[in-house]
């Protein structure tokens, strides 16, 4: 059973022919005490509020009566209705323990979808799940360390409904195999999965980018071009990097988020898009939000399901299975018969810190094969000239040293303009400002 929670007859009698017609039961409560009365007597499965309630404008009983109803369907998921102009109030009722939010007016298929999505996570048995248990698509992904394996868990438990969902993470750790496994988990797994790497997209050139183009809509533009969204429709989009996207950009992009609607630049038309969203980056999304440098309504439109991957030190019981397959593919590919690990040195292997995660491991697994012979030992997994216990320090800190001259040196010839030093770099300004702060060049 459904809760609607509205002053207006119009909207409730709207939701409720909504809800019918999708095969959902629901009831109607058109003022706060009602829906309290409600709220304490029955129990729910979902709860529909208007957020701008009653005749005030400020959103206050909206929020106070969202504290209440917590009280009393404390697992229940409510999913708030505001304006456009009121997503800031909606954010307020995402920090209070809302599900989810949508604008005014909605789309009825967008609703319906976010309906589902709450069901689902929220059902304790669903059957869903219970169909896709046996036949869960890890996607290559490879260990079974406890950490990994929850975070498994989670993936193959989200990955059949549209939440959108934000993996974090550092560097080389895999963010990409878990949104493609989060797609191939997916109802949506026959059609497209478009990842877009937002770090690698110049400013001016993000609508184009994501939206498209018409022909002519600006010099060059020859022909029309299809944007990542419009690729993605009915799929996946996977939005990597997602913390170096300038702020403008964020606020065309939440737009989309939200309204499920674009237009392509040189073409007026609103195109319509269905998608499911998987984002991912390696910065501090939160803090970005307290310093505003990240907008906090996509940041709560990102995350509705967050995952962390584990860096490779927090899962070193991975790391022998990890080599063996790297090791495989690479005498593989090279027509070579599979080495051994000397016992020492993979117990030496499993210690090491590894800044570069995966990634790292992969290159020491490709380079050990080509370098030694058939049993491999820790000279073959260094740079010659570096020691054992530098070999996985020295190389993260002259690329650091390699980038600090890098955008020192692009800063001094831009005479410190910072958008010419970012095209100049291929980064965004957003990126380009945390390379800054990280190295401390601000001066």
């Amino acid at each position: 059973m459904i809760l609607i929670i509205d002053d207006d007859p119009t909207v409730r009698m709207s939701l409720k022919l909504l809800l019918r017609r999708a095969g959902f039961s629901s009831e109607e409560a058109s003022s706060p005490d009602e829906a309290l009365s409600k709220a304490r007597l029955e129990s729910y499965s979902l709860i529909l509020m208007d957020m701008n309630y009653s005749l005030s404008t400020t959103g206050e009983e909206g929020l106070e009566l969202l504290m209440k109803m917590r009280i009393f369907q404390p697992d229940t998921p409510i999913i708030l209705i505001t304006a456009w102009g009121s997503i800031e109030l909606a954010v307020e009722g995402m920090r209070a323990g809302a599900y989810d939010f949508i604008t005014k007016p909605w789309d009825n298929r967008t609703l319906l979808q976010r309906i589902e999505t709450a069901l689902s996570l929220n059902a304790e048995n669903n059957p869903i799940h219970e169909k896709r248990a046996s036949a869960f698509d890890r996607g290559g992904i490879i260990g079974s360390d406890p950490a990994l394996i929850e975070l498994l868990s989670t993936v193959e438990r989200v990955a059949p409904t549209d939440a959108s969902v934000l993996i974090l993470g550092e560097n080389g750790t895999g963010k990409e195999m878990i949104a493609q496994a989060i797609h191939a988990n997916s109802r949506r797994s026959k059609n497209p999965f478009v990842m877009v790497n937002l770090g690698g997209i110049a400013q001016s050139l993000f609508e184009s980018e994501m939206f498209g183009h018409a022909k002519g809509a600006f010099t060059g533009a020859i022909a029309a071009r299809k944007g990542r969204f419009e690729m993605a429709d009915k799929g996946t989009i996977f939005l990597d990097e997602i913390g170096d996207l300038d702020m403008s950009c964020q606020v065309k992009l939440l737009r989309v988020l939200q309204q499920h609607t674009f237009e392509p630049l040189g073409d007026s038309r609103s195109r319509k898009v269905d998608i499911r969203v998987v984002s991912a980056t390696n910065a501090d999304l939160p803090a970005m939000v307290e310093a505003r440098t990240f907008r906090e309504d996509l940041f709560y439109r990102l995350n509705l399901i967050t995952l962390r991957m584990p860096p490779l030190r927090e899962r070193a019981s991975d790391i022998p299975e990890l080599l063996n397959h790297f090791l495989s593919s690479s005498a593989s590919a090279e027509n070579r018969e599979i080495p051994e690990i000397e016992a020492e040195t993979m117990e030496w292997l499993m210690r090491l810190p590894y800044p570069g995660n995966i990634r790292q491991l992969k290159n020491m697994a490709e380079r050990a094969l080509l370098v030694g012979g058939k049993i491999l030992t820790k000279k073959d997994f260094f740079t010659p000239g570096l020691s054992p216990e530098n070999a996985f320090v020295a190389p993260a800190s002259t690329l650091e040293s390699r980038e600090k001259r890098s955008i020192k040196e692009a800063l001094d010839a831009a005479g410190g303009n910072m958008s010419r030093a970012a095209r100049a770099l291929g980064i965004t300004r957003q990126a380009l400002y945390r390379r800054i702060e990280k190295y401390g060049l601000n001066e």
